[in-house]
């Protein structure tokens, strides 16, 4: 018990398990510290085996400013809001 209370518990990444990383395009910023993020993805079709590109929308939270078009990479972390669920962990490419 008193090694809990003297070492807090880190907040890596690694020290809390794994937590789910996307890579997507922002297609809008119109709220406040919240962007919307389009990520797609390809996958193969289970039975024609033909390449489809699936595409979902995620809300995250924005406190570096990305602005539209930029290509994010986003975190899952724990609920923000009714809809945020993930978060923006760097810009990889600014919109220019």
């Amino acid at each position: 018990m008193a090694d809990a209370q003297e070492n807090p518990t880190p907040e890596t990444t690694e020290e809390r398990g794994r937590r789910k990383i996307r890579e997507g395009l922002v297609v809008s910023n119109k709220m406040e510290k919240t962007v919307v993020v389009d990520v797609t993805r390809r996958t193969q079709h289970p039975l024609y085996g033909k390449v489809v590109i699936r595409s979902k929308k995620f809300k995250a939270h924005d406190i570096i400013g990305c602005d539209e078009g930029d290509r994010v990479e986003i975190m899952e972390c724990r609920p923000i809001s009714r809809d945020k669920h993930w978060r923006v962990v760097r810009i990889l490419e600014k919109v220019k």
